[in-house]
């Protein structure tokens, strides 16, 4: 059982999968970096000043503070804004796993099928045999 479980977790598709949703999960912090400390507040200059985490929408009269967390305090609230703040993490994060797959597909060369096996001893006697045998 030790073995098969080694050949399972070290091996194969196992150990990629493992690797690649560490790498996944930090990945995924430097793309929420980007969009929450270089794309959002450009987004936001240009829409003047408007900061999306904090685009709200109370879901009761209770609801009146100014930004999102105080507001979630006082009632329920739709988040609209932090919506688009992890649409665009995932455009862009979508975007670069494209470009990624892309390029692995591009270097990955075709190998060429491998040359027919040359025919046996007999297969040869019997295409003289059947040659001849055409001949006459």
């Amino acid at each position: 059982m030790w073995n098969e479980f080694k050949n399972f977790a070290f091996k194969g598709n196992a150990f990629d999968l493992a690797v690649g949703v560490i790498m996944g999960g930090a990945f995924g912090k430097i793309v929420d970096s980007v969009v929450n400390d270089l794309i959002m507040p450009i987004v936001g200059a240009a829409t003047g000043g408007a900061d999306f985490s904090n685009y709200f929408l109370g879901l009761n009269s209770a609801v009146t503070a100014p930004t999102l967390a105080a507001a979630k305090e006082q009632g329920a609230t739709l988040a609209y804004g932090n919506f688009i703040t992890i649409l665009i993490n995932f455009l862009i994060l979508a975007f670069i796993l494209f470009q990624l797959v892309k390029v692995s597909n591009r270097m990955k060369k075709a190998e060429p099928p491998p040359p027919p096996a040359a025919p046996s001893a007999t297969e040869t006697l019997l295409a003289e045999i059947r040659d001849s045998l055409k001949k006459k």
